[in-house]
């Protein structure tokens, strides 16, 4: 048998290959018989689509590029389009099934002796909630009635087979149902908010209600089957059960309270890093990079070595002053970072400053830092000798714009180890609550527009 001869595959694996186009071989042009057969008819493609090729009677295993590649959806529970846990609309969407079929068979099954119910909170506990989406449909209100109506038709078949099969009166059944519907109303609200908190005063009812229900209900199985005068008796043995847990459990909290706090100092170690390298970026490996560039004039090498020395040491050793000058308000630290820039890099920056003046802390520093890299950039990469910076304080944001007419740049075509606009500008701005927005045009020059909210307004 030569190579391109096919072999039909099992009927059920037709719709794997439907889905999976690129795990086709593809035909080239003109291998098709007949006249005009460079290109497939729709038809012929669907019947390509059923045949997989087979080298001396062995099918050919499908190529690894189709990774990821599942038969059916993802089984998760569609909180959507739910009415207790989702459990039936998360199966439907994996079998392919109508979400009614699934819960009149739910229904059945609850029927013989609450099997059904078994089988529902088993899968509501095990399966994972689906991810939520936001091209969702909305779901029917129709439908949405239909499955309430089949969940009270399951519940009095699940209680009338229970009570026919294991001859249980009413008095263990109404408690039962009384913490189940307790339970199931705070499983719904903690699962359908995750790890969020009850917000709404609906959510708090919500809570308040399953709590009170659990509790009524656990109490009445309680105190039907105890006596009064071994209840004292009784709870004694629950509290010394609990010192007894609380007791057991001091290591494991302990431990648990030492591995956030170690978590909690790593996340602290992780910002001033990222802080730390960010400074190191604007400051030394700028003047590195400038002084490569400028190795064939000795007195600027020296120049811009000093330079740098000095505003290393009072960074490491100055933590009282903002800036290299040590300005303690805004406009002032701008002019005299323009300053510094246009002695060490030979940049004329014309500045406007409007609106109120304010102390520099930490989000003005981080738009002056932000402005600072933007015109560093400028100095190195823009080929222009000048560049504008607006500068405005409305009391409730600061804005900052610098802008150049030079070369221009393709933001999204810039590297990934290129650390000046995405740490430097965006993560410096972005970490304290501000936007940076970018528009650049290749020849006609680049924007920088910075927003800072401030501290308190």
């Amino acid at each position: 048998m030569s190579e391109n001869a096919t072999d039909p595959v099992p009927a059920g694996s037709a719709r794997a290959s439907d889905a999976e186009p690129a795990a086709r071989p593809e035909l080239p042009a003109g291998s098709g018989s007949g006249a005009g057969s460079g290109s497939m008819s729709a038809g012929s493609a669907r019947r390509a689509g059923r045949h997989r090729p087979v080298l001396h009677g062995v099918p050919v295993p499908r190529p690894p590029s189709a990774v990821g590649f599942r038969w059916y959806p993802r089984l998760a529970r569609d909180t959507h389009a739910s009415v207790v846990g989702g459990v039936c609309a998360g199966l439907a969407d994996h079998l392919g099934l109508k979400v009614t079929h699934v819960r009149l068979a739910m229904v059945l099954l609850a029927s013989l002796s609450g099997v059904g119910v078994a089988l529902y909170s088993a899968l509501w506990v095990l399966l994972p909630a689906a991810p939520a989406r936001g091209d969702a449909p909305a779901v029917d209100a129709r439908e949405r009635r239909r499955g309430k109506a089949l969940v009270a038709v399951a519940v009095v078949g699940a209680v009338l087979s229970f009570m026919m099969t294991t001859a249980t009166g009413l008095n263990i059944i109404v408690p039962v149902l009384t913490v189940a519907l307790g339970v199931g109303l705070v499983w719904q609200q903690y699962d359908r908010g995750g790890k969020v908190s009850p917000r709404s005063v609906f959510d708090w009812a919500r809570v308040t209600a399953g709590a009170t229900l659990v509790v009524v209900g656990l109490a009445v199985v309680v105190l039907g089957q105890v006596e009064f005068a071994a209840l004292r008796s009784s709870l004694l043995a629950v509290l010394a059960t609990l010192v007894g847990v609380g007791l057991l459990s001091v290591p494991v909290g302990l431990r648990l309270w030492r591995s956030l706090e170690e978590e909690r100092a790593a996340r602290i170690r992780e910002a001033e890093r990222s802080d730390i390298a960010s400074h190191l970026h604007d400051s030394v490996l700028q003047t590195l990079a400038l002084i490569q560039k400028r190795s064939d004039d000795p007195a600027q090498v020296s120049r811009l070595a000093r330079r740098q020395e000095r505003e290393l040491r009072q960074w490491l050793f100055g933590a009282g002053s903002r800036m290299s000058s040590g300005a303690a308000s805004v406009a002032g630290a701008v002019e005299v970072m323009i300053g510094d820039l246009e002695d060490a890099y030979g940049l004329r920056v014309d500045q406007v400053v409007v609106g109120g003046d304010c102390p520099v802390g930490d989000a003005e520093e981080a738009v002056l830092g932000a402005i600072r890299e933007a015109l560093v950039n400028v100095a190195k990469h823009a080929v222009v000798d000048t560049a504008d910076v607006f500068v405005e304080n409305d009391g409730r944001v600061l804005s900052a714009f610098v802008r150049d007419r030079g070369a221009g740049f393709d933001p999204d075509a810039v590297d990934g180890d290129r650390h000046g606009l995405a740490q430097s500008i965006r993560h410096r701005v972005e970490s304290r609550g501000g936007t940076v927005t970018v528009r650049s045009t290749l020849g006609r020059g680049t924007e920088i527009g910075i927003e800072m909210p401030l501290e308190g307004e």
